[in-house]
């Protein structure tokens, strides 16, 4: 297994031309403004995090009642950071970049549900029957003893997501950046 991890960070990274990573690194600042924007409300992305949370009730519903509650948010965060791994496994810049920037955007939506936990506000969305729904955070955190500290919570899972998004934008520069001009690919 650790020769398999040497010989993965022995390779080089899949170099992208600095044109190609501006105009990434312009994609996430402005999607950072969008964001910011919105001071912790839905985001157009979360349309599709919210398919994904959904889909994790109901995968790991299988395992009993208390996995399948934590299920939403377990597959959620698990789809970009699977997808970042294998990324990274090929070293493919941009595709682990983009994939470990929305894994961290999952925590934004993750902490605004979680600041509703006590107050419980948000409209509740369920793939089941909509008198069963359970507000998953309120059910967490009330089974952890811990409901009290939900928004406090909140706040440390939404700055280590925005953490996140902006080393992982800081990282894909700093690799073009201080990547060789006789690395960089062609432009075409």
């Amino acid at each position: 297994m650790l020769d398999y991890l040497h010989s993965i960070l022995g390779k080089p990274w899949q170099p992208i031309p600095r044109w190609a990573a501006a105009m990434w690194a312009a994609f996430y600042v402005a999607f950072l403004f969008y964001a910011f924007s919105k001071h912790g409300e839905f985001l157009f992305i979360d349309s599709a995090n919210l398919v994904v949370h959904e889909g994790g009730h109901l995968l790991f519903g299988w395992f009993g009642r208390t996995v399948g509650i934590w299920g939403g948010t377990i597959l959620q965060w698990l789809v970009p950071l699977l997808l970042a791994v294998y990324f990274f496994s090929q070293r493919q810049t941009a595709a682990f970049v983009f994939c470990a920037f929305f894994f961290f955007e999952n925590w934004l939506y993750t902490a605004t549900y979680m600041a509703d936990a006590r107050s419980m506000s948000l409209p509740l969305i369920t793939v089941g029957d909509p008198e069963f729904a359970e507000h998953d955070w309120n059910t967490i955190f009330s089974g952890l003893g811990i409901l009290q500290y939900d928004t406090s919570i909140a706040a440390v899972v939404r700055v280590l997501g925005w953490l996140g998004m902006i080393g992982a934008v800081a990282w894909l520069v700093k690799s073009v950046v201080w990547t060789t001009p006789e690395n960089q690919p062609s432009s075409i």
